[in-house]
């Protein structure tokens, strides 16, 4: 099964709306994001395996990558759950991250 990866799908399947300027936002970051073809549908994975922990993968709006952001209003096991769940991910498909400060976000840079 071939999933559709096409800027305007991946915008709707991360819950964004089909506008021309988000459509040129997520252009932009996926030729920022190195590799990115290589490991786009795990992106769709991960938005749905954090959701039970209110986590979600989204598009950043101050740098040109995908982030993935958790909860801070959550408990600290979640949040532990959320940090080994991203560790994991990027183990595992060899993706690059880079946890903005001290939040639970990280930026998805690419293999």
């Amino acid at each position: 099964m071939q999933i559709d990866l096409s800027p305007e799908a991946l915008l709707a399947q991360l819950g964004y709306g089909t506008s021309t300027q988000s459509i040129d936002h997520i252009k932009r970051i996926i030729d920022n994001t190195n590799g990115f073809e290589n490991f786009s549908k795990h992106i769709l994975s991960l938005h749905d395996e954090l959701a039970h922990i209110k986590g979600v993968v989204a598009l950043s709006n101050s740098k040109d990558f995908f982030k993935i952001k958790g909860s801070q209003n959550t408990s600290k096991e979640i949040q532990e759950e959320f940090s080994e769940l991203i560790k994991n991910w990027s183990k595992k498909y060899k993706i690059k991250t880079e946890q903005v400060g001290k939040k639970p976000t990280y930026y998805i840079l690419g293999q």
